[in-house]
């Protein structure tokens, strides 16, 4: 029960500094790792297919492709 609540509260912080980060990096790096503590929750809550694909598609691969996209927008500076 406790596990489940900290996991709750620290997934609510990194979607929060998410949201309201200014660098767009931080952003994304930190909604991957939201998306991995919601895959511990599903493992936790006995759903393994759920947190296996949370944690492929939603913490692997959309993670990957926003840095991806932020790295190839990004300006240079002079």
């Amino acid at each position: 029960m406790i596990d489940n609540l900290l996991l709750l509260v620290l997934m609510i912080v990194f979607s929060t500094y998410a949201i309201f980060s200014r660098r767009l990096l931080y952003a994304a790096v930190a909604l991957g790792i939201s998306s991995c503590l919601l895959a511990v929750i599903f493992f936790n809550l006995n759903a393994p297919f759920a947190g296996g694909f949370e944690l492929s598609i939603g913490a692997g691969l959309i993670s990957l492709l926003f840095i991806m996209a932020i790295s190839l927008t990004e300006r240079k500076q002079q």
